[in-house]
């Protein structure tokens, strides 16, 4: 199989994996009575990331581990689709 195509169709796995981790933190975020800007809501993603971190750290003194599933998915979708690039 080509690099390029290994690489990429791992993004894109990874960044489907990022929007479901996405949807479970603002799903989480409401239940807990937080405003969420739904027009923004790709611009602002990575803030409610962090506020659900806060949240979850404050109430159970541990993070949230919604947080780390997003946090791994979306960077591991970066770092395959610009090594899928470079292989190109």
């Amino acid at each position: 199989m080509n690099a390029f195509i290994l690489c990429m169709s791992l993004a894109l796995m990874f960044a489907f994996v990022s929007v479901v981790f996405s949807m479970l933190i603002v799903r989480e975020l409401q239940k807990r009575k937080v405003e969420i800007n739904f027009f923004f809501l790709k611009l602002y993603l990575p803030k409610y990331a962090h506020q659900y971190k806060e949240i979850t750290l404050k109430e159970t003194g541990k993070v949230g581990p919604l947080f780390f599933g997003w946090l791994v998915s979306i960077n591991a979708a970066w770092v395959f689709a610009i090594l899928g690039l470079v292989l190109r």
